[in-house]
């Protein structure tokens, strides 16, 4: 009896040591646990750089997919400018983050100008001045309209590098730093300069230092082919879509350039979309002096159109001067207008924008749509 009675407590004892062992053993995470955590460890995709040259930036993408791709997470942004996204919001939860979406989506913000039939600015025009029609119908509500001549700029220069300039290039570079020197205001306005060839190279980022911009520009040394479209694209997706500001800006790109384009990665119309989802304006300088009619011309004009900028075809080097000073003046003499769209829905489909003036005699130059964000 005795000798049972000591097994019993042998056993009891060591049952109690396997359970002490067992309660400082961390359980093992269930299966889906597991995949959760690796999929928040997993690192995003990092795309390959076709050159060594194109290591240190961010290139476009070589495919319409990795377009699409980063559209698409760019479209969360759209259509409505509303400062940046603090910190603490990106540990909200799933449901707060899309509530908080559907709350700042529903408004559209329109740059446009508008000139009389001499090509005039006219700078004093009212709300029921103008009708707006947002995807074929009347927006819901008008929030807001005001004449903005002083609205921030967030201004990128673009300068065609390639060996296609190079008997122009001193000149062009001359007119730029002017323009730059007029425009960017200290401790207001933000400007960047970058140069292309094969490659983008962003020789002066965002500063308001004229004299730091004029370095940049100064650096360029013509060279090489002409990736115009990946150029465009990479200021508007990695540069302008992406820089921190409080409260309204507005964004324009001009384009110093040849047009002509013969070692891009993505196409003219995909660069289109970038600045259309950037909400960029995109002013185009021809640097042509082959006469009108040239195919690079109508390629800038075409950017430019769909942008709501405006391309410029200078007729002797001494001119493009001129065409700074013009777009100078314009970024100066705009409207913005603000409204809710009738139906808006988030399925990321690209949805036409039309401004009217009322008064006949008067044209409006605008952005002609954007993208709305995916579902």
């Amino acid at each position: 009896m005795k000798f049972h009675t000591g097994v019993l407590f042998l056993f009891i004892g060591s049952f109690a040591l396997l359970a002490q062992d067992a309660t400082e053993l961390p359980s093992a995470p269930s299966a889906s646990q597991q995949q959760s955590h690796a999929q928040k460890a997993a690192p995003p995709p990092v795309q390959q750089t076709a050159t060594a040259t194109q290591q240190t930036q961010t290139p476009p993408p070589s495919s319409k997919s990795d377009a699409t791709q980063v559209s698409n997470d760019a479209a969360q942004n759209q259509p409505s400018q509303t400062g940046t996204t603090s910190p603490a919001a990106s540990n909200q939860s799933e449901d707060d983050s899309l509530a908080t979406i559907r709350h700042t989506v529903n408004e559209v913000n329109v740059v446009f100008t508008v000139t009389d039939k001499h090509g005039h600015y006219v700078r004093d025009l009212k709300k029921d001045n103008f009708k707006v029609v947002d995807d074929n119908k009347p927006p819901a509500e008008i929030r807001s309209f005001r004449a903005e001549a002083n609205l921030p700029l967030e201004v990128g220069l673009l300068v065609d590098a390639s060996n296609s300039v190079r008997d122009r290039f001193k000149f062009e570079q001359q007119a730029a730093v002017e323009f730059l020197n007029q425009t960017i205001r200290r401790k207001y306005d933000e400007g960047f300069v970058v140069g292309f060839d094969v490659t983008p190279e962003v020789t002066q980022d965002f500063t308001d230092n004229t004299e730091l911009l004029s370095i940049g520009v100064r650096s360029l040394r013509p060279g090489g082919g002409t990736a115009m479209y990946d150029a465009l694209y990479f200021a508007c997706r990695d540069k302008l879509l992406k820089a921190q500001h409080v409260g309204p800006v507005r964004r324009a790109i001009i384009l110093l350039t040849d047009g002509e384009d013969n070692q891009s990665h993505v196409t003219r119309e995909e660069a289109i979309e970038m600045a259309q989802r950037a909400e960029v304006i995109v002013y185009t300088i021809s640097t042509n002096l082959s006469g009108a009619g040239h195919h690079g011309d109508k390629v800038l004009e075409r950017i430019a159109d769909a942008t709501g900028g405006r391309a410029y075809v200078p007729f002797q080097i001494t001119e493009v001067a001129n065409a700074f000073a013009a777009i100078q003046e314009e970024l100066r003499s705009q409207y913005a207008i603000a409204y809710k769209p009738a139906d808006f829905v988030s399925d990321g489909r690209y949805r036409s924008v039309e401004i009217v003036a009322l008064q006949k005699g008067l044209r409006v130059r605008s952005r002609h749509g954007y993208y709305a964000p995916s579902p």
